[in-house]
């Protein structure tokens, strides 16, 4: 069916259940999430590509570590502002034109990208970033058309794409930047974004929400802005969210520094060129290609919730200690896989969780809210790190000798 169909709709109240609904409608949900998967692994490829740019570029134009912290840290709080925000937008207007504007974003933040020549034109190139989550969106879609029972399955598959991705987009940003150049890697990604683009407007439909009731639709109604906070905050009411919730957060703030300081460890303390940096994002790809293909679907069928929810935990403690003694790239390559073990079946069970414990017309606000809460949680670890740091230590980078001096590499990672 083409993408422009209107709506992908939940059988009604009185109608048969999901089990009875038709071969043609369970085809058309399952195309609509094939094209999801393929859209988050392409937005991923450009992603990873960006990073292997930036670090690279901010070196060149003067930056230190400090200051490179303050640019990755103007990501999360743009994002932190508009996540919210965009989940509200995502459950309101819907699938196609959430995802539109995340990949229309992206090509303006790779365009900003190849012309930045100077630093104030790195940090304004990250001001797309309000609207840019493909991730939480293709969630939403995903959640929003697979069966309760196999949502952590279908939501896993999200991670297989993201490995896949990784792996192009990382060896492809370093061949390109060392052979072409940063401007040249940039536009490659705004083309790139720009057929992500198209592959919305052709396959996503509106709206992959079911039919609400008539009080439900009156309600929208009359609470229809992306600005409402109440409706923003409301869904922790629900019976075991706020646990959930907590719990991602807490637990899920070592992985959110890692995201934000690898790019200084691979520069500064590894010591990696751009082909070395991709081929070591590239083999996290593998990694987790791997553990999401082979592993987490068959514990998911096997293994409530909540025991691998621990069992998450339990691996990423292990893998902190570990890393604490780490001292080169291969030392730190043979904790990958248990770390990418514990943030996948992490991230995969507890967006599971919260999806099915909020209606199917919240999921996007939900899953933005969750991420964004993390990221806020990041964004105030971080600045009190560089406050402290920035005062101590006047060498080429302050903020890892900091962490790593200081209280140790796994506490960056």
């Amino acid at each position: 069916m083409s993408g422009r169909g209107e709506t992908t709709e939940e059988p009604s109240p009185g109608a048969s259940p999901p089990t009875q609904e038709t071969a043609a409608e369970q085809r058309r949900r399952t195309k609509i999430i094939f094209v999801v998967y393929i859209i988050v692994a392409l937005d991923v490829t450009w992603m990873f590509l960006q990073f292997s740019v930036t670090p690279f570029l901010a070196k060149k134009l003067g930056f230190n570590t400090l200051w490179f912290g303050y640019l990755q840290t103007t990501v999360g709080v743009i994002q932190l502002l508009g996540g919210p925000m965009f989940g509200r937008f995502a459950d309101i207007f819907g699938a196609r034109a959430a995802l539109s504007l995340s990949c229309s974003s992206t090509v303006v933040f790779f365009l900003l990208l190849a012309i930045a020549e100077n630093p104030a034109m790195l940090f304004i190139h990250k001001l797309p970033t309000i609207f840019m989550h493909v991730m939480p969106a293709s969630q939403m879609v995903v959640a929003d058309l697979s069966a309760p029972e196999k949502r952590a399955g279908a939501l896993s598959k999200i991670g297989l794409c993201f490995g896949f991705g990784m792996i192009t987009g990382s060896t492809l940003g370093g061949h390109l930047n060392t052979h072409f150049g940063e401007t040249f890697t940039a536009c490659f990604g705004a083309v790139g974004s720009a057929f992500s683009l198209l592959l919305v407007l052709k396959f996503i439909p509106k709206t992959t929400k079911s039919q609400a009731s008539g009080a439900n639709k009156d309600s929208e109604k009359k609470s229809k802005s992306i600005f409402n906070v109440g409706e923003i905050t409301r869904l922790l009411k629900f019976p075991g969210v706020k646990r959930t919730f907590l719990v991602k957060i807490i637990a899920g703030l070592p992985s959110g520094i890692f995201q934000v300081m690898f790019s200084i460890i691979a520069l500064d303390f590894f010591k990696l060129t751009p082909s070395q940096n991709g081929y070591l994002m590239a083999y996290f790809g593998i990694a987790s290609m791997v553990i999401q293909g082979a592993v987490v679907g068959r514990l998911t069928a096997r293994y409530s919730d909540n025991s691998l929810l621990l069992l998450a935990i339990g691996v990423s403690s292990l893998v902190g200690l570990a890393q604490a003694y780490m001292q080169d790239v291969f030392q730190f390559c043979l904790t990958v896989f248990p770390m990418m073990f514990s943030l996948s079946v992490f991230n995969v069970i507890t967006d599971s969780m919260l999806t099915k414990s909020v209606p199917s017309s919240d999921t996007g606000r939900w899953l933005h809210k969750s991420k964004m809460e993390g990221k806020r949680s990041l964004f105030n670890d971080t600045q009190r790190k560089y406050r402290r740091e920035s005062t101590q230590v006047n060498s080429a980078s302050p903020v890892i000798h900091g962490h790593l001096n200081g209280m140790g590499i796994n506490s960056v990672i």
